[in-house]
């Protein structure tokens, strides 16, 4: 009877000490290569932690979380992560190319590796030709796409179960998504070729009100944002590269705010102290010009040519190298 109470009491500190032992959060860490800030932030909802970036770039902290997808965020680039107590992290890129360079090792480098792998193919998928194609040819793409993808998922045997099944569901939402945005895309295209809608009366930074019609005899570039959007922020320096390379040619490069009238000092702040160029314009919370372009999200760019007849409802964004192109072939 002892001998059995003794093998018992041995097992409860046994089961014990791995209860001890087992990690009830994550540890994260690593090192950045050209860190854009001095700290880290990975959010979830209203869960937000903060870790501290060395000089060097390295970094380590603890987190104890909710199992599922949180947003890494380095100051300037973002992604996306998942994260589940137990994992033991280990996270490298670049900061100046974090979705081409990130990798992780350690426990949870399966799922993050493949969430790093699948943002690559679809940054490397669509692109903004994607959506041009035809009916058929953007169908198939999408079948390679989601073959790629769940080849890729069920590719390891240790990866997590939970985890697999919940790329599973996000990949047929993908599939709903890039179908819904491909529809809106084809609409869109329609407008070209036709006679442009026209925006009446728009304030101007510099003072007064400008109408389209004022513009007619130029290539008319337009830039619908806000001053709460990120990733029309992101354009501005490829913006003003653009404008300055054709400063001197036949077209204007016009920068339509679209933001509420009670963020118009706002606005008014942001073309200061972002160094903004072009015409700068406020909309006045006017929507018949968006609507009439049907514009479901911004940054959205826009090229008319100097008879009013739009070249592209939804031309290619300054940092893309098909804008160039485009209005070289225009020969402006």
């Amino acid at each position: 009877m002892k001998k059995i109470f003794l093998i018992l009491a041995i097992a409860i500190i046994i089961a014990a000490g791995k209860k001890a032992t087992s990690m009830e959060y994550v540890t994260l860490s690593g090192k950045i290569a050209n860190r854009n800030s001095d700290s880290l932030i990975i959010a979830q909802n209203k869960f937000v932690k903060t870790i501290k970036v060395g000089k060097d770039g390295s970094f380590a902290d603890t987190l104890k979380v909710k199992e599922g997808d949180y947003i890494l965020f380095d100051g300037k680039e973002k992604t996306k992560v998942y994260l589940k107590n137990g994992y033991d992290l280990k996270v490298t890129f670049d900061a100046k190319q974090l979705e081409q360079t990130i990798k992780y090792e350690g426990n949870g480098r399966l799922e993050n590796n493949y969430l790093a792998d699948r943002t690559r193919l679809e940054i490397k998928t669509f692109d903004s030709s994607s959506m041009d194609t035809s009916k058929a040819e953007f169908d198939s793409k999408m079948q390679s796409v989601k073959a790629q993808l769940n080849t890729m998922l069920t590719s390891s045997k240790d990866i997590d179960p939970i985890f697999v099944e919940a790329q599973k569901k996000s990949i047929e939402s993908l599939v709903k998504l890039m179908n819904s945005l491909y529809e809106e895309r084809q609409k869109v295209l329609t407008l070209n070729g036709k006679i442009s809608p026209k925006f009446i009366n728009y304030e101007n930074f510099t003072g007064g009100d400008v109408s389209l019609d004022d513009l007619k005899g130029k290539y008319v570039y337009i830039d619908l944002w806000a001053t709460w959007c990120g990733p029309c922020r992101k354009e501005f320096p490829s913006l003003k590269e653009v404008e300055s390379k054709y400063h001197d040619k036949n077209i204007v490069f016009v920068s339509i705010s679209i933001d509420k009238k009670k963020d118009h000092e706002k606005w008014k702040k942001m073309v200061i102290d972002s160094k903004l160029s072009g015409l700068q314009l406020f909309a006045k919370e006017d929507q018949t010009f968006i609507n009439d372009y049907m514009v479901e999200g911004i940054p959205r760019f826009i090229l008319i040519d100097p008879k009013g007849i739009i070249v592209s409802a939804d031309a290619p964004r300054p940092s893309e190298k098909e804008l160039i192109e485009l209005l070289n072939s225009l020969k402006i």
